[in-house]
């Protein structure tokens, strides 16, 4: 994979906990499944069909991510997981990427009740593609060598994808295939919704306000231009600033600490710096990880933000 115009490229591992986790679990199934349990025992004991909501094998809403039809459908899932999974898990984290997964796999398996409801439900092809898709939003110009041999840009891999799906679905509507193209849709549609919802995307925004300011200045920094007017877009992005504060107030409130000694104060020039390392402490460790000088800093922002 070739990572265009991308800072981080040495600092991605290739291989992180929760992308080897999920491809443990669903290599160690598949093993069960070709050696010891014939595969239609096992996909009827983890596979999803309609008639499991109204018994008690609701597990398999969440099972049926884990078990797949064949060496060729897991091979896939599994390699395309490898591929896009370990960059984007290591821009959030474990848990987040994780909880990621499942919400796509969910949204592939409400479009297949939406849209199909026949047959088994099996495989990761919904979380993979959901995957994909939040890869795609995050860096849709880098390149990857699909099967080390095509040359594609990711946005227009994922593009390729989505269209293939719709035709292919829409085809095989009141005829029946093997293939869920509508539960591939359900991922990337849940993996977008997710992507675009104001939360997951406040730090971010935050980020990139931040690390245009010059460093050089003797001036605070600021984050909109003196002649620039305010509107509406701007009074929405200091609401997010001020989410991200009154989160850390509530933390800050719950662990009660002692009066502590005022810290230093940091120089104009260095803000900047120090402002992008609280936002990558935020996005890896989580809000509560924060110390105090570090909150402290991050409401001095937000104000800065709101006074301009």
């Amino acid at each position: 994979m070739a990572y265009a115009d991308s800072q981080d490229y040495h600092d991605v591992p290739r291989m992180t906990r929760a992308v080897t986790w999920i491809i443990a679990v669903n290599v160690a199934i598949a093993f069960l499944q070709f050696t010891v349990v014939r595969a239609a025992d096992m996909q009827g004991a983890l596979g999803f069909q309609v008639e499991d909501l109204a018994s008690r094998s609701w597990w398999t809403i969440f099972t049926y991510m884990f078990v797949h039809g064949g060496f060729w459908h897991l091979a896939f899932n599994m390699y395309m997981l490898w591929l896009f999974g370990p960059r984007l898990e290591h821009t959030w984290n474990a848990g987040s990427f994780t909880r990621f997964y499942i919400w796509c796999g969910l949204g592939g398996l409400l479009f297949h009740l939406l849209f199909a409801r026949n047959g088994i439900l099996v495989g990761a092809s919904a979380a993979v593609f959901g995957v994909m898709l939040a890869y795609a939003m995050h860096w849709p110009d880098d390149e990857v060598m699909l099967f080390g041999v095509i040359p594609m840009r990711v946005k227009w891999l994922v593009a390729a994808f989505v269209v293939m799906n719709l035709l292919s679905g829409v085809m095989s509507m009141g005829v029946g295939s093997g293939t869920a193209y509508f539960a591939h849709l359900g991922g990337l549609a849940f993996g977008w919704m997710y992507m675009r919802t104001p939360a997951g995307k406040s730090i971010d925004r935050l980020r990139q306000r931040v690390a245009s300011l010059p460093d050089d200045s003797d001036e605070p920094p600021r984050a909109v231009p003196r002649s620039l007017p305010r509107n509406r877009g701007n009074e929405r992005r200091e609401s997010e600033v001020d989410e991200i504060v009154a989160q850390s107030k509530a933390v800050m409130a719950r662990r009660n600490p002692a009066p502590p000694r005022p810290p230093e104060p940091i120089q104009p020039r260095r803000r900047t710096e120090a402002m992008n390392l609280v936002l990558d402490k935020i996005s890896s460790e989580g809000i509560e990880s924060l110390s105090l000088e570090e909150r402290r800093l991050l409401e001095e922002m937000s104000r800065e933000l709101r006074d301009d």
